[in-house]
């Protein structure tokens, strides 16, 4: 499964950002490291499921729209000098190994000081925090390299010793590959071998931004300053309301208004069960959704996955007749690729020993038989045929 890692400074939204998109039962509170340990939890992907399109009826879609899983980590909030301890800063960066990409929760309302503490609004640059996030994430990359390093140039002096293969093991924890080492070293125009050490923080930055692709979230929209708002547009942020998407979760659970999570708007079902605080309160996000186009806590995590790390959606059958699998459910999987697989990589996605196994695939669209290279398409629907049983 997909990690997802909700970074950013005590106090940005992380947790109601983090409760919202998996309704997890977290502690929330107006006051510095209300999170201590990292929270786990299950967040979805909205797409179309393609039984619309087909005239089908499944179980696994609401009125045709499909929610796929994606893990997520909601962990302790960044200080500055983190990457030296400070705070719960060894903590938080320890649990991001984990994620394959970070969404980052900035607080663009300028509400908070860069500790988390509340100011008045408006009174602290988001820009800031944006900016110290690369910047201890790089150092904490750097920490872990530079440890090894004197070894490494030592060994870099005998034949046959590859430093970039070297850096690609100390850092495999970290999802960092060669092929990432030796881009990263090509962009910069570096010779590994002879770096300084501001060239390694170059280095390492580069890495980081491969490895932990960063999308930047600019929270507490419905606060923010319109000063804040257009300063935040320049990093192609996504604008949030966590609350206003918890708001209306919960909501929806309690039938109180039909809506689902991406929804540009809402509707009210039971207006006689509301109390007038409540209806107010439902009014302001109206506001805010029609401004934004939603709360902006689905288009995050879709962003993310589509965009960012440029990812599709597959799902495997087993009757490319009836679209099903041996026990007749309609698209019963679906499964998040990486943008470029093929119906092989796919076949290991279902199973190792039908990766093992397999012969070939049916594109159940067409009924026909598709070369193992192909590369799929998002929304493709394919039977694999393996000698797995």
């Amino acid at each position: 499964m997909i990690s997802i890692g909700i970074a950013g400074k005590p106090n940005c939204g992380k947790s109601t950002f983090f409760k919202s998109s998996t309704m997890a039962n977290v502690e929330i509170a107006d006051y510095p490291f209300t999170t201590i340990d990292a929270n786990h939890g299950v967040a979805y992907v909205r797409t179309i499921c393609p039984c619309r399109s087909l005239g089908l009826k499944c179980e696994q879609c609401y009125d045709g729209v499909r929610f796929v899983p994606v893990g997520m980590i909601d962990v302790a909030g960044l200080v500055p000098d983190a990457h030296k301890g400070r705070g719960l800063g060894n903590q938080f960066l320890d649990h991001l190994r984990e994620a394959d990409a970070i969404i980052h929760i900035v607080d663009s309302s300028g509400g908070t000081d860069s500790e988390g503490n509340l100011v008045p609004i408006g009174s602290h640059n988001p820009e800031e925090d944006i900016q110290f996030l690369y910047k201890e994430m790089t150092m904490w990359f750097h920490g872990i390299l530079e440890k090894h390093w004197p070894k490494l140039q030592r060994q870099a002096q005998s034949g046959g010793f590859s430093i970039g293969q070297a850096i690609a093991e100390v850092l495999a924890g970290f999802a960092v590959s060669i092929d990432n080492v030796h881009k990263a070293e090509q962009e910069l125009g570096l010779n590994l071998g002879r770096a300084t050490p501001s060239d390694l923080i170059l280095f390492c930055d580069r890495l980081l931004r491969m490895s932990k692709p960063i999308l930047i979230v600019a929270n507490k929209i419905d606060q923010a300053p319109p000063d804040l708002v257009k300063k935040m547009s320049l990093y192609n942020a996504i604008f949030t309301s966590a609350a206003a998407e918890l708001a209306l979760r919960n909501a929806a659970a309690a039938h109180l208004v039909k809506y689902q999570p991406g929804d540009l708007n809402f509707t009210i079902i039971n207006p006689d069960a509301m109390s007038s605080a409540q209806k107010a309160g439902l009014g302001k996000i109206v506001t805010v959704m029609k401004l934004y186009g939603g709360t902006g806590v689905q288009q995050a995590i879709n962003k993310l996955i589509f965009e960012v790390l440029n990812m599709i959606i597959v799902y495997p059958v087993e009757d490319e007749h009836k679209f099903c699998d041996r026990k007749g459910r309609i698209l019963p999987d679906a499964f998040i690729m990486k943008r470029g697989s093929t119906p092989h990589d796919l076949a290991y996605k279902v199973h190792t020993d039908i990766g093992k196994g397999f012969l070939y695939a049916i594109d159940a669209r067409t009924r026909m038989r598709i070369k193992e290279s192909y590369n799929l398409k998002n929304g493709d629907i394919i039977k694999i045929v393996s000698t797995a049983k």
